[in-house]
């Protein structure tokens, strides 16, 4: 019956979904998943076991993407805002010692960034020091690192934004010269590379994101990636309630000890898969989002290249109109993995952002500020602890003239040129050109 299933879909597939974009009538989105009848045919499959929550698709994905980000170990949760906040919290464990992340203790990010990859700093009670970003690369700015140390830093917490990578090589050298935990948050930046190593492997831990405007898609889903052994097992155990026992779902006793532990107070031979070591979250991924994860990762490659390409293809075009916007710049030693396409408006130029992308989302083209802005501007942070680097200039300028443009792989050309045209024609109607 199962096989009969899976016939009928694909069979039936365009019936269900198209990937298609009519350039002449459809709104083109800044972001989008890709997927296809594999995609479809590994949902159903997975859907036909009812197991429904980490099963065989989960562990097959784990240790597929793992490979993938060069990394030893990939714990799938249910999102990359889990992955961050798992993440961060693993850096609080009491096994970590005398570098355990305490409250009050300072990590050092960037305010010109998405809010998730600064809330668990905030959710632990630990400070942010938020410093300013580079206006090319959108990266941190690496020449204040040394103002934004104190004795209570303990790590670093930041992103490639829109896929660029930072400066890697300054950012390890610094945070081994301090002795500085470093979190790569590549929810953006899936198969990007920094001297020939995929980004995620320079820091103690790495996030991705699975939503469906990343790389890959899982509709919701994201990846905490390490390859240290006793970060691996505390991030395993703040996904899964906190729980001492390492077992996956539906298995006992790995260990041949379930009932020979003496942990804490508890009565010697307490129940293993009932011991508790940390103050943990249940975060794990269902056995459906998996499935489309391990469909989704055969494509990842062709997925790049596509991005990348249409990266290039504006790139090109938007250069001839290099004196109305800063074009984005790419890090020495580096290989992007595109997001996005960012455009900055240049100080000298009388346009207004607002009604320049007012203009293009009335035309049919999808924009996107720079994630939050200025996070150091926004509502929810106005009251936190935390601390400011300098004044944050090129993060106010991204917050007020910033925004950025879809290279996502349902895009072809003939959708690239409208983009582009559209933005000349706003130049023109308002007689900039």
């Amino acid at each position: 019956m199962r096989d009969e299933i899976i016939n009928i879909i694909k069979n039936n597939y365009n019936n269900f979904y198209s990937n298609s974009i009519d350039v002449n009538s459809d709104y083109i989105p800044v972001s989008g998943k890709s997927l296809d009848q594999d995609d479809l045919i590994h949902l159903i499959d997975a859907s036909l076991d009812m197991w429904l929550t980490a099963g065989r698709f989960a562990k097959q994905f784990e240790f597929e993407f793992a490979s993938y980000m060069e990394q030893k170990y990939c714990l799938a949760v249910n999102s990359g805002s889990s992955a961050n906040l798992i993440a961060f919290s693993t850096l609080t464990s009491q096994f970590l010692g005398d570098r355990r992340v305490c409250p009050g203790d300072e990590v050092i990010t960037v305010a010109a960034g998405f809010p998730t990859t600064v809330n668990p700093i905030i959710q632990c009670d630990c400070v942010p020091v938020f410093v300013d970003v580079d206006l090319e690369s959108y990266q941190i700015d690496v020449a204040v690192l040394e103002q934004a140390l104190s004795n209570k830093t303990k790590a670093i917490f930041i992103a490639h934004t829109l896929g660029n990578p930072f400066n890697l090589k300054t950012i390890s050298d610094f945070c081994k010269k301090h002795d500085l935990w470093l979190i790569e948050d590549c929810c953006d930046a899936v198969g990007a590379k920094y001297e020939g190593k995929s980004v995620g492997t320079f820091g103690d831990l790495a996030t991705a994101s699975f939503y469906p405007a990343h790389h890959i898609t899982m509709g919701e889903g994201g990846a905490v990636l390490t390859s240290n052994p006793l970060l691996k097992k505390i991030s395993e155990s703040f996904r899964d309630w906190g729980r001492d026992c390492w077992c996956e779902p539906g298995v006992d006793n790995t260990c041949n000890k379930r009932f020979q532990w003496q942990l804490g107070s508890l009565p010697s031979g307490y129940d293993h898969k009932y011991t508790y070591s940390h103050i943990g979250f249940n975060l794990k991924i269902s056995d459906m989002q998996a499935a489309v994860g391990v469909s989704q990762l055969k494509k990842i490659n062709k997925f790049i290249e596509k991005r990348n390409s249409n990266f290039l293809f504006l790139f090109k075009k938007f250069s001839q109109l290099d004196n109305f916007f800063i074009l984005p710049k790419v890090q020495e030693n580096s290989c992007p993995s595109w997001f996005g396409f960012p455009l900055t408006i240049k100080d000298s130029n009388q346009i207004s952002r607002k009604d320049l992308i007012v203009f293009l989302e009335k035309n049919r083209v999808g924009t996107r500020l720079l994630f939050a802005g200025n996070l150091t501007r926004q509502p929810a942070y106005t009251n936190i602890k935390k601390r400011i680097v300098g004044k944050l200039c090129n993060t106010d300028k991204i917050m007020n003239d910033t925004f950025w443009i879809g290279v996502h792989p349902r895009l072809n050309e003939e959708h690239l040129e409208y983009m582009f045209d559209k933005v000349c024609e706003f130049l023109k109607i308002n007689e900039v050109i």
